[in-house]
């Protein structure tokens, strides 16, 4: 299986949307499809064995709607701003085209005193027929190429509503007298033509502009990349596209420029601003050897990088492509609106024309009952339910990207809403995952070195920590293994030694009683300890210690009042693990837990009904991260950490798993608020269009004030969408 995303365009509500994606998911090979009514965008999981993304392309085409794919070399930043720049364009365009066709409406309506003189109606004709040609055109064209597809979209309502007053109002300018005849008002309908597709326009108009804001998250990470970079070539500085950087290149950063590239730094030092990628908005001081970002800022002094990784790799990009999926997602949530959406335009066609007929069976005029009819297809519009989860979700994971939080998809937002359990891990998690060895216990005196030989070929934090005890040269190890979850062996000079934790040295038949006093008197100071035998005999026990993150018990506290309950899972000693769990406020403590006992545990928790969420990182923690209903994985943990983890924490403060936590429990409420103002809203505004209100309260929607009610309720949606943007506030700790 593979996915493609490309853009589609013309997609105006949530019927189009509706419609794209299932004619994708129908084609052959497609195991799924999303489709964004915000980005403008398909995703598409196929076989590559049956189908092609041209196939896909094609058969969106074939609708009536635009599709195109995408530039091979395009990165994720270069599509960013393309769709940022037709989207501003979009908005312009729009803008202009209501601004215009209001000033129209109002000049027809300020003529409706002199209706009856002829040459007024035919220049009412003339402008209303300008206005749908220029303005409106977009509605007739889709509603026409919806109907050759035997489908219906919010152009379709439109379209019939503002075609048939069209009609109507041209018929009784053309023959009056047929009308006046038969007992029928010669009136025409012209300015509400015109008013209704200038309202609409402003609708749309309204809610590309509260679109693009929805999407500044996603517009500015895509503007931190410089478009050049000072480069050092050929013995000389000189300008080069940013894009042209390669591995290898010596970039220059001034104070107030942006870092071109993401390397490490070989001169200078300096603050870097690296708050839009990791959500901290203190600078962080850099020197020699320290790795830097492309995109963020250098603040006070001048640095030389050189160049790990351009393009595709990068962090910034990768961010962007993160969450440019993550917005393209739909949650499970979204799938109750196109179920709605799939019927909705043929349902509110036919209580149209039932509006009609009713009208007309109770003897009212045909130009009221049409009215009626005209103002039903109006305010039905269903693009407040096309908004209603997408616009939460991008502010969302907008306003989490922000707080260096990346989702991995709309699922997992979801998922995270209903988390009531929360189980960290120990090492390198909640603690700082650098401890440090505090205490030797040898039966040889080349024991330390021996031991740290061992371990320079384990990643594990305990690991560095004897490494930087015992300094260099180390002697050579050969036939070096790992036994995940217990610890590693290897061959020193012809002999055999090992390294890990008790059950490890007693499982290889090594007798660990000689130290077993001092082990457990360093076990009850909750030390870490690391035995190591060497030769087939125990050769020392190290006690080593870690000790929490900054923020770790504050962030426990949050948790815990959000109703959730906390757990500690970890490989480590009990002694150590609660230890660690007092200093942080958490009570439930499960250790010594193996790799595939951690997934036991966390199926455990399952079993019992509660959705648990697991923070960690490492490859230990990889399974664990991928049981569990939300994988919360570290930005500084392994690569296959982060792959197993539905959302990313882009730094070491773990208030972050609060605020994910708060910011997708709001971001459910906001889409479910959505929904039920976009289904009320059209439970309430139909029937009173079809005048059912009319007899007792005499109340009755002119189509114009349908256009203007239906405008109101998507940019009402998008607003309250708005709302999670200020959701938060970080808050530093002084370093």
């Amino acid at each position: 299986m593979e996915k493609v995303t490309f853009p589609v365009t013309g997609m105006t509500c949530a019927a189009c949307q509706s419609f794209v994606q299932k004619t994708l998911e129908q084609q052959p090979g497609v195991k799924s499809a999303a489709v964004n009514l915000m980005l403008h965008n398909a995703t598409v999981t196929y076989d590559a064995a049956v189908t092609q993304p041209a196939n896909l392309v094609e058969a969106v085409e074939e609708t009536g709607y635009g599709a195109s794919l995408p530039a091979p070399s395009a990165s994720a930043v270069a599509e960013q701003e393309a769709l940022d720049r037709a989207q501003e364009s979009e908005f312009r365009s729009l803008r202009l085209k209501a601004i215009v066709t209001l000033a129209i409406g109002a000049l027809a309506m300020g003529s409706m005193a002199f209706h009856h003189v002829g040459w007024i109606r035919w220049t009412q004709l003339s402008l209303t027929v300008f206005v749908m040609l220029w303005a409106g055109r977009r509605f007739y064209v889709k509603a026409w190429s919806a109907f050759k597809h035997r489908t219906a979209d919010m152009n379709t309502l439109i379209a019939l509503g503002t075609g048939a007053a069209f009609l109507y109002s041209f018929g009784v300018t053309v023959a009056p007298e047929f009308f006046e005849q038969r007992g029928v008002s010669a009136d025409v309908y012209y300015e509400a033509v015109i008013f209704i597709i200038g309202l609409v326009l402003t609708g749309h108009a309204m809610e590309a502009r509260a679109k693009r804001k929805a999407a500044s998250a996603l517009k500015k990470l895509a503007s931190l990349q410089p478009d050049t970079a000072q480069v050092e070539r050929d013995g000389r500085e000189q300008t080069v596209a940013a894009a042209d950087l390669r591995v290898g290149d010596v970039v220059v950063a001034r104070p107030g420029e942006r870092i071109p590239a993401d390397g490490a730094v070989i001169f200078g030092r300096s603050a870097v601003d690296e708050s839009m990628l990791t959500g901290e908005s203190l600078p962080v001081d850099k020197a020699v050897n320290d790795r830097v970002f492309g995109g963020t800022l250098n603040h006070s002094g001048l640095l030389k990088i050189t160049v790990s990784a351009t393009g595709s790799d990068s962090t910034l990009e990768q961010i962007v492509r993160l969450l440019r999926g993550a917005q393209s997602s739909r949650p499970p949530i979204q799938r109750l609106a196109d179920k709605v959406s799939s019927v909705f335009v043929p349902v509110v066609a036919g209580i149209a024309l039932l509006t009609f007929l009713v009208w007309m069976l109770a003897g009212a005029p045909a130009a009221q009952a049409m009215a009626a009819a005209i103002a039903v297809l109006i305010i039905a519009c269903p693009c407040a339910m096309g908004l209603a989860v997408p616009t939460a979700l991008m502010v969302a994971t907008g306003r989490a990207a922000q707080l260096g939080l990346l989702f991995r998809d709309g699922e997992a937002l979801e998922r995270l809403s209903r988390v009531d359990t929360v189980v960290f891990d120990k090492t390198g998690t909640l603690t700082a995952g650098q401890p440090e060895l505090l205490a030797t216990h040898a039966l040889r005196d080349d024991a330390l070195r021996l031991a740290a030989a061992l371990e320079h070929g384990s990643e594990h934090p305990l690991a560095r920590a004897m490494l930087a005890a015992a300094g260099r040269p180390l002697v050579e190890v050969s036939e070096f293994a790992a036994a995940p979850g217990k610890g590693v062996t290897g061959v020193i000079s012809g002999e055999h030694a090992l390294i890990g934790n008790r059950n490890f040295l007693e499982e290889s038949g090594i007798d660990v009683s000689p130290l077993a006093a001092e082990a457990g008197r360093e076990a009850e100071l909750g030390r870490t300890l690391l035995w190591f035998a060497y030769a087939g005999k125990l050769a020392a026990v190290f006690a080593l210690g870690d000790h929490p993150r900054e923020t770790a018990a504050e962030a426990i506290a949050q948790i815990k009042s959000l109703g959730i309950r906390v757990s500690l899972l970890t490989g480590d000693h009990l002694a150590t693990a609660r230890a660690i769990a007092a200093q942080v406020g958490i009570e439930n403590v499960d250790a010594g837990v193996l790799p595939s006992g951690k997934v036991d545990a966390i199926k455990h928790l399952q079993a019992g009904n509660h959705v648990v969420a697991f923070v960690g990182d490492g490859i230990n923690d990889a399974p664990a991260l991928a049981q569990a209903d939300v994988g919360i994985s570290m930005s500084t943990g392994t690569d296959i950490a982060r792959e197993a983890g539905d959302v990313t924490l882009m730094q070491a403060d773990l208030r972050a798993v609060a605020h994910a936590l708060r910011l997708s429990r709001n971001a459910m409420k906001v889409m479910r608020q959505n929904l039920f103002w976009a289904f009320l809203y059209n439970v309430i505004g139909i029937p009173i269009a079809a005048g059912v209100l009319y007899p007792a309260f005499r109340i009755l929607l002119s189509p114009v004030l349908a256009s203007g009610a239906m405008a109101f309720s998507s940019v009402s949606v998008v607003t309250n969408s708005l709302r999670l943007g200020g959701t938060f506030r970080t808050r530093t700790v002084s370093r």
